[in-house]
This record gives structure tokens, C-alpha cells and sequence, in this order.
């Protein structure tokens, strides 16, 4: 009798412990499985903390520069005829520029070529400007129509749209296109401010006044460092120096200095690329 009892509780152990080990098992694979899923939801967490970083580090850029990088934001002011001076509307440009690189600036003259190099990283709106008038034909067939050739202020000043046709207009020097902008890359070395090459913008003296007309230095300028340092001539001064060495007619001598030039150069194109 009590060996078939004991045979009873032996298979009651039995199925008591494989039970037990049934459920070990499944807890354990329980943990397993919450285990895999836990660290997959870390990686979802992590991946999706990191785009959310990138992102907002993307956007602080974007709102930091006003632009993504590469390009900066400009703003153009419209202008018309009211504003005192002849305007011809090439419409805006874009308002979204590169400041990277450089762009070659090309003179096609009746006295040979003249070209010049664009630092974009200092000058980005005022190359933009340019790009943008160049493929309008802004400037083709205009001419300089100012020189001033004084100990110290050696110039040729060109860029007025109206500036056409044979001899030379009172008004010529009065034009500008459809918008003005804020200066740039102000000279910083005032020794030295305008050396000999330069091509900087005119103004008419007040804070965002810069158009389209340009001068070119012959020589070492001493001028007050407010006009837009745009480029650097890297063939044809020479061009230039025979020009400015020729004189001027002293049409200007009592206003703004200078006069129209005795040797005219006519911009037959203008590129930028």
C-alpha cells in the first residue's frame, strides 16, 4: 500500500516540477522577448532624439544665417525716379545668394578686355547684383562717363545705364537700376583703403545707396572707406591708367571733382560668370 503511494507522490513531484520548469521557461522567454523590444525602443528613442538634434541644429543654422549654408540672404530696396535720379527697371534679384567662391567680372571695351575677380565670401549680394545685371545687358554699350585725376584719387567711374551714344549728357552719371542696396566688405585698412585695382561701388553718400555705377582705381585711392569694395582687376589696368592719363574735360571740377574723360571707353558687354 505504501509503495503505491509513494509511486502517487513521486508522479505528483514529477508533474509538479516539470510544470515549474514549463513556467521558468516561459518566464524566461518572457524576458527575452520584453528584453529584445526594450532595446529596440532605446534604438527607436536614440534614433529619434538624434534627427530631432540634427534637425533643430539644421534649423538654428538656417535661422543663424538667414539662409542654409553656402548662401546668404539680401535685401534690395526698389527705387524710382522720385528718388532724384533716371532708374531703368531690370526687376530684383534673387534674395538668396551664394557667399562662397568667386565669379570673373568681364568688361568688353572698344580698348580691350577688362576683367576682374569677385570675392563672394565678401561681397555676396553686390556679385549677385552684377550676375543679375549682366543678364539683363544692364550695362552693354554705356559708357564711363567720369574721371578724376587728382594726386591722391585716381578713378574712372562707369555704371550708368543712360550713359549712351556719342559725347556726353549733363544727366549722364544720374542713372541706376530699380533698387538700391546696403554696402559691403567696407575697406578695413585705411592706409590703404582703395589700392590700385579695385573696383568699388558708388553712393550718393547716404547708408544703402549703392546701385550700379562702379569705379575703377588707377592708382592708390585715399577716399573715406564707405563704398563697397566689389572686386579686384586681374587684367586690363592698363586699359584703365591710359584713360585716366589722358584727362578729363573738368565737367564736374566744381561739384563732385573730375570730368568726362577725353579718351572715351565704351563697355560694348558686360558678363559675370
Amino acid at each position: 500500500m505504501s509503495s503505491i503511494k509513494d509511486r502517487q507522490r513521486a508522479a505528483a513531484r514529477a508533474r509538479l516540477e516539470k510544470e515549474m520548469a514549463e513556467r521558468s521557461a516561459a518566464a524566461r522567454k518572457r524576458r527575452r522577448q520584453q528584453a529584445i523590444i526594450g532595446s529596440a525602443l532605446a534604438v527607436v528613442v536614440i534614433a529619434g532624439a538624434a534627427f530631432w538634434v540634427v534637425t533643430m541644429m539644421r534649423e538654428d543654422d538656417k535661422t543663424s544665417t538667414g539662409a542654409q549654408a553656402g548662401t546668404v540672404s539680401c535685401t534690395w530696396t526698389p527705387s524710382d525716379e522720385a528718388t532724384g535720379g533716371k532708374v531703368k527697371d531690370v526687376g530684383l534679384p534673387p534674395t538668396t545668394v551664394p557667399n562662397v567662391g568667386t565669379s570673373t567680372l568681364t568688361f568688353d571695351t572698344n580698348l580691350g578686355a577688362i576683367e576682374a575677380s569677385i570675392d563672394l565670401s565678401k561681397a555676396p549680394c553686390t556679385g549677385a547684383s552684377y550676375k543679375h545685371l549682366a543678364e539683363k545687358k544692364f550695362l552693354d554699350n554705356t559708357k564711363c562717363h567720369r574721371l578724376v585725376n587728382e594726386a591722391s584719387f585716381k578713378v574712372l567711374q562707369c555704371g550708368d545705364p543712360f550713359a549712351t551714344g556719342k559725347g556726353y549728357r549733363e544727366s549722364d552719371g544720374t542713372g541706376g537700376p530699380s533698387y538700391t542696396m546696403v554696402e559691403e566688405n567696407l575697406p578695413t585698412d585705411t592706409a590703404k583703403p582703395y589700392p590700385a585695382g579695385s573696383i568699388a561701388m558708388a553712393n550718393t553718400g547716404q547708408p544703402g545707396s549703392t546701385g550700379s555705377q562702379f569705379f575703377i582705381v588707377a592708382e592708390d585711392t585715399q577716399l573715406p572707406p564707405n563704398y563697397t569694395l566689389l572686386g579686384k582687376i586681374t587684367k586690363g589696368l592698363d586699359v584703365v591708367q591710359t584713360v585716366v592719363k589722358a584727362g578729363d574735360d573738368g565737367a564736374f571740377k566744381a561739384s563732385a571733382g573730375g570730368g568726362h574723360p577725353k579718351k572715351e571707353l565704351l563697355i560694348k558687354t558686360m558678363t559675370v560668370v
